[in-house]
């Protein structure tokens, strides 16, 4: 998947999003167990998850393009490893030592978080994509926003109506979207790889609400990057991926989807992400994964010269409104409950 799941700074490199409206948490404090209320959303947020809706929509293309002459887990391993080593030494450039400094609890978080965001959810999306075409892997991961609401709802909090159906609304169009696609010959392994790994990403996105995570966010994603590459290392090594690998037969475009999944899908997308985790909410987040197989479908029409179908268009259609609907209701506060009966409304 196009990658929680870590946070999102102040300041980002170069080709970060705009920073955050409010300040930076203190390093010790307590875990983000809330998204900032819907009433104070600022321009921030809207950006963040306008650079996660589109960047992330054109990764699935290169992760296709990456694993034509690429081994999965290994060239997962390369994305993570640059890019969590090229954020962490922005921030000891920036910075200094005490850009990275965690307590032992948020460097095991971070490396919690990371091993189910960046190797259970993306590890097996790209491990899915050998077999299963790009648009239909962004169709299959927008499941991802049903899941959040479901562990949303286990964790005690009440989703509105309008964002189930919301959430519904977009499931439909989804549906419209890939019925001509699953109608095709399909490798079943494939599907059921990133099956799991919305699950893997969700619950990789919903625990890092509830554990005590760095509170600079440039630190997390960092930590949370190393973390996950390094586990997609360990298992592309297990899985024999080096054997005969010949990084001259590597083809051109490869190496280009490679460093577009660096710089933009990680570097910029991912730390958007882990932002938006800290300062949205969690049903606002998780509509990336409705807009994503739009921008999929669209990229897939342009570059490869997909056809766009009337079920594309329509389905595209009903992605877009279940959207609207949840970002319209994540912006409005919840209204406070009622006191319980026999208790004063005073304190």
């Amino acid at each position: 998947m196009t990658s929680p799941a870590s946070s999102q700074p102040a300041t980002t490199p170069g080709s970060t999003p705009a920073p955050p409206a409010s300040p930076v948490t203190p390093a010790d404090a307590v875990p983000a167990a809330s998204a900032t209320p819907a009433a104070r959303l600022g321009g921030a947020v809207w950006l963040a998850l306008a650079v996660v809706y589109v960047v992330w929509g054109s990764t699935y293309l290169a992760i296709r393009i990456a694993v034509e002459t690429m081994p999965s887990f290994l060239s997962a391993a390369a994305r993570f490893l640059t890019a969590g080593l090229l954020l962490a030494g922005f921030l000891l450039a920036r910075q200094g030592p005490a850009g990275l400094k965690v307590s032992g609890r948020q460097l095991a978080s971070s490396a919690l978080v990371g091993v189910l965001l960046l190797t259970g959810g993306n590890g097996l999306v790209v491990l899915g994509e050998t077999s299963v075409p790009s648009g239909l892997a962004a169709l299959l991961v927008a499941a991802v926003p049903l899941w959040m609401v479901v562990l949303t709802a286990f964790g005690g909090e009440r989703p509105r109506l309008a964002e189930l159906a919301g959430v519904l609304l977009g499931l439909v169009g989804l549906g419209v979207l890939s019925a001509p696609a699953v109608g095709g010959s399909v490798e079943p392994l494939g599907v059921v790889l990133i099956i799991c790994a919305t699950l893997l990403w969700a619950a990789g996105s919903f625990v890092s609400k509830k554990i005590p995570m760095p509170g600079n966010v440039l630190a997390a994603s960092a930590y949370q990057m190393l973390a996950g590459g390094l586990c997609d290392l360990l298992i592309g090594l297990v899985r024999g991926e080096q054997r005969g690998l010949d990084l001259g037969a590597v083809s051109g475009r490869s190496w280009l989807a490679l460093a577009y999944l660096v710089l933009f899908g990680s570097l910029l997308a991912f730390t958007a992400y882990a932002w938006l985790l800290r300062s949205a909410p969690l049903t606002l987040v998780g509509t990336y994964a409705y807009v994503n197989p739009v921008v999929a479908v669209l990229l897939g029409w342009l570059i490869l010269a997909e056809p766009l179908t009337g079920p594309t268009l329509a389905g595209g259609a009903i992605v877009v409104a279940g959207v609207c609907l949840v970002v319209s209701v994540s912006r409005r506060p919840k209204r406070p409950g009622r006191p319980a009966k026999g208790s004063s409304a005073r304190s």
